[in-house]
């Protein structure tokens, strides 16, 4: 009876207690909850000590000393900066972002409008920086220390260190300019617009077209992509290949790919079975990183290429000193960073259950 007791107690106990991904989870998000607030805080006190005024970008170059002051007034700009800091996060416990002063209409409605065209833009260089990066790397390892392995290194090292800008100005003037295989710049042909207009679902073009058999929106917003994906692919591709071959190389010197040889397996058939599934966690972690990365080094595609995304919204924030737009870019970006990392760490510890502890 006693041991009956104590088995259901102990039963009840472990239901009431969070899993090992659970706790995993949790820890997590409260970092991740940790990160989000310093970030909030830290980038809206910077933004009040960057160089202009406020009052004078909301209420005009020709604003009276009177309309000014109303200005202040109206934007809180007379409060102390710790009252400021307080109505900012009450509003955005709200959704409220604030109001752009440079286009006049709410922050948050603008980045629902530019976010998903750059997740189009980003998302697109991604696919293909695993596409194309991850086969580089296992080859280069494969084939370590030879001609091969070389030449990815040497092709890599060039996608990392080339400027994105120079990139984009010489595929736009060879591919486009010279060669005429795809258009100079947009999302897509707006002539398009009066003939097969299309319908607005989730402000991701190309979804929005395949979701609504839109075709010829769908197949010229490819066309646009092309471009643009590549030149913002070349710093990811060139990372992902590096990492994937370190750590395959790394993981090809453990006692259980000795084994492997020694067993009669083929050394890609190891690299392949054995030793891609271990090796592919910190490729993952670096993904994340990776991707908040080119979401930021994405603001001069976008203005090279005219891609109507969260770049080019960040950049006339920049010009028109619109402290509201560049708090709210800002906090987009830190928390697509932090859902990034957080993705990566439940598909590590699905991959690799070890990682639970870590």
């Amino acid at each position: 009876m006693t041991t009956t007791t104590t088995v259901a107690a102990a039963a009840r106990s472990a239901r009431r207690r969070p899993s090992g991904l659970g706790k995993v989870l949790l820890r997590r998000l409260t970092h991740a909850a940790v990160v989000v607030a310093g970030v909030v805080c830290l980038t809206f006190i910077i933004a009040r000590q960057l160089p202009g005024d406020e009052a004078v970008t909301a209420a005009g170059a020709r604003a009276t000393p009177e309309q000014l002051a109303a200005a202040r007034a109206r934007l809180g700009l007379d409060d102390p900066l710790p009252v400021q800091l307080w109505h900012y996060l009450t509003g955005l416990v709200q959704g409220d972002l604030g109001t752009s002063l440079h286009t006049r209409q709410p922050v948050l409605e603008d980045l629902k409008r530019a976010l998903p065209a750059s997740l189009e833009l980003v998302g697109s260089a991604m696919i293909l920086a695993v596409l194309i990066g991850l086969p580089l790397g296992v080859t280069a390892a494969r084939f370590a220390k030879r001609r091969t392995d070389l030449a990815v290194r040497t092709g890599s090292m060039l996608l990392v260190s080339v400027p994105v800008f120079w990139l984009a100005l010489a595929m736009q003037l060879l591919l486009s300019t010279r060669l005429g295989w795809f258009p100079v710049a947009g999302e897509y042909d707006r002539s398009l617009d009066s003939t097969s207009p299309l319908t607005i679902y989730t402000n991701i073009t190309a979804v929005d077209a395949l979701i609504t058999g839109n075709w010829p929106i769908l197949f010229s917003t490819l066309h646009h992509l092309v471009l643009p994906a590549l030149v913002v692919a070349a710093y990811p591709i060139g990372v992902v290949a590096q990492m994937t071959r370190a750590a395959l190389i790394e993981e090809s010197q453990q006692d259980h790919a000795r084994m492997e040889r020694a067993l009669g397996f083929r050394p890609l058939e190891i690299l392949l079975r054995f030793s891609l599934r271990p090796a592919i966690g910190p490729v993952l972690t670096l993904l994340a990183l990776v991707f908040a990365y080119t979401l930021v080094n994405s603001v001069l595609v976008e203005a090279i290429f005219n891609w109507p995304g969260i770049g080019t919204y960040t950049a006339d924030a920049i010009r028109s000193v619109d402290t509201p737009a560049i708090a709210g870019v800002t906090l987009v970006i830190a928390l697509v960073y932090v859902l990034g990392n957080l993705a990566v760490d439940v598909a590590q510890i699905a991959i690799d259950p070890r990682t639970r502890k870590s």
